[in-house]
């Protein structure tokens, strides 16, 4: 699957609709974010099974506002629906690999009685 440009409109329906969803936080006059952006690409070509979506910081600034966006690039991963991993931060494909391997082991039962039980107090 190819990265998506995610909106303020099509941000929370795409993390809904997809089991796994990595999120890159990026701008154009970024010189780190130019440099994961290959990155990322390489791993969505790679893990095809996967929402890989980009968010331009400069053209959704509510959006990056609303998520809490202080630094970019930061990778932000959703699984089910919850927000299991946010980073600011490069990261070699290496890394990136490990993180999703990570989130595809995670016991995602256990997560969401955790999200509850945070949630209920």
């Amino acid at each position: 699957m190819a990265t998506v440009a995610l909106t303020e409109s099509t941000f929370e329906q795409t993390i809904i609709d997809n089991d796994i969803v990595l999120v890159d936080w990026w701008a154009s006059w970024c010189g780190p974010c130019r440099a994961f952006a290959p990155v990322f690409e390489a791993a969505a070509e790679r893990h095809t099974d996967i929402a890989f979506a980009k968010v331009d910081t400069e053209a959704e600034q509510a959006l990056a506002g609303a998520a809490g966006i202080m630094s970019i690039p930061t990778l932000m991963i959703f699984r089910e629906g919850v927000l299991v991993y946010s980073q600011p931060g490069a990261l070699p494909a290496a890394a990136v690999d490990d993180l999703i391997a990570q989130v595809r082991a995670l016991d995602m039962q256990a997560v969401h009685r955790d999200v509850a039980t945070r949630a209920s107090s």
